[in-house]
């Protein structure tokens, strides 16, 4: 009764609308670079800045989650929500960061495929998000868009199977190999992370049946 009497901190929900659009950002930007390599010192340096906005928010919404008596739904889930959407930032940073320190000059079709994917579930990982505010009347958007995450989750991981068999099978160079394994499985992981939010969102519709 009390938690229907008292007010809640809404400004939860800008926080994880901010975060879901730099994933979807940074995730666009990641597949640009994929597929042009040229300048890559400067495409590194603005996904950078974009990770760096996302640390901002997640260290914003975790203050507000200690100021906020009563919040919109579990501590728990909102800290593990923003946290992993954060992850996402950071593994699309890992993979930018070492096509450039790495010197990557020619790129691949499963990198494409696989910074695709990603950018597919970032997409669909915004529209669940926002359903959030209103998880009773858009569940079943949510839902959907949950789906879509986990079934891009799977695409990931069946095209970095693919390109990595392909590398040790065609490449003969130990530090090509080397190079793009970390890349693909830096990019792979933000779809991994994307999966987890996603389950986070449903455990909510759960909760809120």
């Amino acid at each position: 009764m009390l938690k229907h009497l008292l007010p809640q901190e809404l400004g939860f929900f800008d926080l994880f609308e901010k975060q879901a659009d730099l994933a979807v950002e940074g995730a666009k930007l990641l597949a640009e670079f994929v597929q042009d390599l040229e300048a890559p010192g400067t495409k590194a340096h603005r996904i950078e800045e974009v990770e760096h906005q996302a640390d901002v928010i997640t260290h914003q919404t975790i203050e507000m989650l200690h100021k906020t008596f009563i919040t919109p739904f579990d501590r728990e889930a909102i800290h593990r929500l923003i946290s992993a959407m954060d992850d996402i930032l950071d593994a699309i940073e890992a993979a930018s960061e070492r096509l450039w320190l790495y010197e990557v000059t020619v790129t691949t079709t499963h990198a494409k495929e696989i910074a695709q994917v990603l950018r597919q579930a970032t997409e669909q990982l915004r529209i669940a998000v926002v359903g959030i505010r209103n998880l009773k009347r858009d569940g079943k958007a949510i839902k959907a868009a949950c789906v879509d995450v986990n079934r891009l989750e799977n695409e990931g991981d069946e095209a970095l199977r693919q390109g990595l068999a392909k590398l040790f099978r065609e490449e003969k160079d130990p530090l090509v190999v080397m190079k793009w394994k970390e890349i693909y499985e830096n990019m792979e992981q933000g779809t991994d992370r994307c999966e987890d939010v996603a389950d986070v969102i449903e455990g909510l519709l759960l909760e809120n049946e």
